[in-house]
């Protein structure tokens, strides 16, 4: 997804931090409107997103410990995009890592921004069908604290529309894969 062909003039870079995942500016900009004024920004490599269906017509979810809402959160599984790695490596690694299982099928459901107020994080989303649950599940992130949690489609719309912490992304990345399901 391009970002667009419109860039703002940098006049002068305030603060910049470097994270382990992503990093944070506040830039002092002209708009292409010729607005200035000071802005906060991260950038972020991208992440890519599953939404799993096993053969019995079952989503596959985690329940992911998340420190800044400092609770539990339902998400498809998903992660950021490793330097030099494209979207479709990272959800495969990612499905493995946090729910044990591998898809023999994936259809690539789209992409799009996930805070465009201040980040330029793109989600690349992806259907993954033909599950099979592996032997041995690969060793996840040590930082991640995740239950896999097995829903119908009707019962996680019934979650979203309770109201229970459950984040953008999953929620866009379900709406985009229901034609297919």
């Amino acid at each position: 997804m391009p970002l667009g062909n419109e860039s703002a003039k940098i006049l002068q870079n305030k603060l910049r931090y470097q994270g382990r995942k992503f990093t944070f500016n506040v830039d002092r900009i002209e708009l292409p409107n010729g607005v200035t004024g000071e802005w906060e920004s991260i950038h972020h490599p991208g992440g890519a997103l599953a939404v799993p269906i096993t053969p019995d017509g079952k989503l596959v979810l985690v329940k992911q410990y998340r420190f800044p809402t400092q609770g539990r959160i339902l998400e498809f599984p998903a992660g950021t995009l490793e330097i030099g790695e494209d979207s479709a490596t990272t959800i495969a690694r990612e499905l493995e890592e946090e729910t044990g299982y591998r898809a023999g099928k994936w259809q690539n459901l789209g992409e799009f921004f996930l805070a465009p107020g201040y980040c330029d994080e793109i989600i690349y989303a992806y259907l993954a069908q033909d599950l099979e649950k592996l032997v041995v599940q690969p060793a996840g992130d040590d930082d991640e604290d995740i239950s896999v949690v097995l829903m119908t489609p009707a019962e996680f719309e019934t979650a979203i529309y309770a109201g229970e912490p459950i984040d953008a992304k999953s929620i866009a990345a379900y709406f985009l894969a229901q034609k297919f399901l």
